[in-house]
């Protein structure tokens, strides 16, 4: 029988000749958040995703927003999709699946999530503006669909209602923060499918 990890946490760093991206995650954390991308509303997101999630996220990243803010959206997302992946390590007695809604307002979110192992994102925002302050509307579902493939996760997100941008974004994020929160929880001894592996 594998044993169970006695710290969930991981450190990763990624350099290219875009960005320079590090970050420390604690899974049995307290929620607490440094992130410091250089982009406000990515900041924004991933500290509500952090605070609700009851991970530590530690996250900073230096990239050519002289150009745009894809390269550091991206690869704070694939850096953070790592951690996890290592954190969970051989993800023994993990529940493994997570679901939650979440409410912003008049925007309501939905997340399920699977820690497969197999990674494939689904993501449907329906946000309309172009940009949340420097952070392209494009990026934001493009960070959820990098963090599923790092993070080898099969995520399905969904905003089912809502007006107002901002809010739909981060229901969607608080939703995450919830259903990966409970994915994450120890539940057994064993890990969790018929293969006997993740």
């Amino acid at each position: 029988m594998t044993r169970l990890p006695t710290i969930r946490r991981a450190e990763v760093r990624r350099t290219t000749a875009e960005t320079d991206t590090q970050c420390v995650l604690v899974l049995d954390g307290t929620g607490e958040a440094s992130i410091r991308s250089g982009i406000g509303m990515l900041d924004h997101l991933l500290t509500g995703f952090t605070r609700h999630s009851g991970f530590d996220l530690k996250l900073e990243c230096l990239g050519d927003l002289v150009v745009d803010d894809h390269h550091t959206a991206e690869d704070c997302a694939l850096v953070l999709g790592q951690a996890l992946d290592q954190a969970l390590g051989e993800r023994v007695g993990i529940r493994r699946f997570g679901s939650a809604y979440a409410p912003l307002d008049e925007a309501l979110a939905r997340v399920v999530v699977d820690l497969s192992g197999r990674p494939w994102p689904s993501v449907e925002l329906g946000l309309g503006r172009e940009s949340l302050g420097a952070l392209a509307c494009e990026n934001i579902e493009h960070v959820l669909n990098s963090l599923a493939i790092a993070g080898r996760m099969a995520l399905h997100v969904d905003v089912l209602k809502g007006s107002n941008d901002h809010h739909k974004a981060e229901a969607a994020f608080k939703a995450l923060a919830l259903a990966l929160g409970d994915a994450v929880a120890i539940t057994g001894d064993r890990v969790p499918s018929t293969k006997e592996v993740l």
